[in-house]
């Protein structure tokens, strides 16, 4: 074999290991029961690239995306095509208070039915807890009808604290609403939404609504007072679920191989992409870390954004029995990081070519 051929060769497996870790990309309490054999996290990350198989794999991915970027960043080109893209997916900014409603209203509701808080491993009694499932089916309604949004967000996100505090940290497997909460109590329902039209109807001069109306005021007082803080809600967006790429790659998987390696043994991975288990859990660790701190830099946000999608997308079909709401969250702020941008306090903000100028608004005011 030449020395092209050969160079092909482990660029062509470098791919193939990015790719194969995709599927393993996923809350791993999800889908497995226990949390497997106790592994030391360094002596089983070392030992599984001691293997010079596995290292030339890990090692030719991680060589190959540093020189695709390095090279981008280097020539910088103008494609007509991403310049269009940009400036269309910027004038869907009004539209993005809607994503995250449906996003978290659609999970929340089944939340409630299903009897679990915000992660499907943290179930609930729905006979013993009437009063439980009826707040979160209220939250998830209300939510999709865009009804009282800011309030309903702000409690969502104490709902969310209690169970944090009260009940049990690994509701942090569902962090995904955190942001999300804190973007729509700042954004409101946007439009289409409840609010937005009862507020245009109640504001209306001789309408009979506005006369018996007590919180159309309350509306356009808080319309007003969160303007200055809509541009950082792309920053929010992305931080979240950077936050949530890196905790499902260091702590669930790194840090827990055991938990991994039974994602990797139940739906037999193995046998997809021939290659060792542990590079399945090692190469998803890093792949979910380095689209989360690319997330959390604004680095190439919408291609992480679009990275992010593709990962849950295969996850779903992966893994079937992945709970698909547990996920739609996720997909619906990955849709929203992808329609802003980076936004402020990003890199893509300081050293990219925004398709909109400092001083326009990224979601415009309702």
């Amino acid at each position: 074999m030449s020395v092209r051929s050969r160079s092909v060769a482990i660029v062509a497996l470098a791919l193939v290991a990015t790719l194969a870790a995709r599927p393993a990309a996923a809350h791993v309490d999800y889908v497995t029961e226990g949390s497997g054999d106790p592994i030391d996290a360094v002596a089983f990350t070392a030992e599984v690239l001691s293997d010079p198989f596995n290292a030339a794999l890990f090692a030719g991915s991680g060589l190959l995306v540093t020189a695709g970027i390095a090279a981008y960043l280097w020539v910088r080109p103008t494609i007509v095509d991403v310049v269009v893209l940009r400036e269309k997916l910027a004038s869907y900014g009004d539209l993005v208070a809607w994503m995250l409603r449906l996003a978290v209203g659609l999970p929340l509701v089944g939340a409630g039915f299903q009897g679990y808080l915000f992660a499907p491993t943290l179930s609930f009694d729905t006979g013993a807890s009437p009063l439980l499932r009826v707040l979160f089916i209220g939250l998830g309604f209300c939510l999709l009808f865009g009804l009282a949004t800011r309030i309903v967000s702000t409690v969502g996100l104490l709902t969310y604290a209690w169970v944090f505090l009260a009940v049990d940290p690994i509701v942090v497997l569902a962090v995904e609403y955190v942001p999300v909460f804190v973007a729509l109590a700042i954004l409101g329902g946007g439009r289409p939404s409840a609010d937005d039209m009862l507020l245009e109807v109640a504001s209306t001069p001789g309408s009979y609504y506005g006369r018996i109306d007590p919180v159309h005021h309350l509306k356009g007082f808080l319309d007003e007072s969160t303007a200055p803080l809509r541009r950082y809600v792309p920053t929010v967006l992305r931080v979240g679920m950077g936050i949530s790429f890196v905790y499902l790659g260091l702590i669930q998987k790194l840090a827990d191989p055991g938990s991994a390696l039974l994602v990797v043994e139940k739906y037999g991975l193995t046998s997809v992409v021939p290659v060792d288990a542990g590079l399945w859990v090692v190469g998803a660790g890093v792949t979910e870390i380095a689209v989360g701190v690319a997330l959390i830099a604004g680095f190439f946000t919408r291609g992480a954004a679009a990275l992010s999608f593709v990962l849950f997308t295969t996850t779903l079909f992966g893994l079937p029995d992945d709970p698909v709401l547990a996920h739609v969250a996720l997909f619906g702020m990955a849709s929203a990081v992808f329609t802003l941008g980076s936004g402020p306090l990003a890199f893509d903000h300081w050293f990219g070519r925004p398709a909109l100028d400092d001083d326009e608004a990224v979601i415009p005011a309702d």
